[in-house]
């Protein structure tokens, strides 16, 4: 994902997606498919490809795989800026986590490593894994590589499904990776 992020910053960097972009594109994502279960780098392969399936990427997909690829990206950011999860349904303001006895539960992807590294984090400093999204969970963590695009992935059945508990009254945090790495002090 992290090699995905930076291409997509490349290719859209100049404002359009030209032909030879979108090979190179739909090529690098042919061969890292089987790398990643994803399913922002399958849903993109699709897309890619039913794009260039006649050989031409017109102006209308051109568009369209560019405002994709910004979505991936992220924001704009400014030099020496770190990514982060943004325009997602955070808690303002981020919440003091407690972490002995709390359930979390990690969706999209992480920068702290893969989600058995993440849980065995959650465990050595007393927390509770969560298998779903209950109205027992305590706090639902954002991968720093969830994007704008969150509502169209699976994972965000996860972020939907807290959102509507959160907004019933259920003291449930939806937090950001790198708020609940800043608190756990790891």
């Amino acid at each position: 994902m992290d090699t995905l992020i930076g291409l997509s910053k490349g290719l859209a960097a100049d404002g359009k997606v030209n032909q030879a972009e979108a090979e190179f594109l739909y090529s690098w994502l042919v061969q890292n498919q089987q790398v990643s279960l994803n399913p922002i780098i399958f849903n993109l392969l699709d897309k890619v490809g039913s794009m260039l399936e006649d050989g031409v990427l017109d102006n209308d997909e051109s568009a369209e795989l560019l405002t994709i690829l910004r979505s991936i990206s992220g924001e704009e950011s400014i030099i020496g800026e770190l990514s982060k999860t943004s325009s997602l349904p955070i808690n303002q303001p981020l919440p003091s986590l407690v972490f002995n006895n709390s359930t979390f539960l990690f969706t999209g992807t992480c920068a702290f490593g893969t989600r058995k590294q993440c849980q065995e984090a959650i465990e050595s400093l007393g927390g509770v894994n969560a298998k779903s999204v209950t109205k027992t969970l305590d706090y639902l963590i954002l991968g720093t590589y969830v994007t704008d695009s969150w509502v169209h992935e699976s994972f965000g059945r996860k972020i939907e499904k807290a959102m509507q508990y959160r907004d019933g009254g259920v003291p449930l945090a939806i937090i950001t990776e790198e708020h609940w790495a800043n608190e756990a002090q790891l």
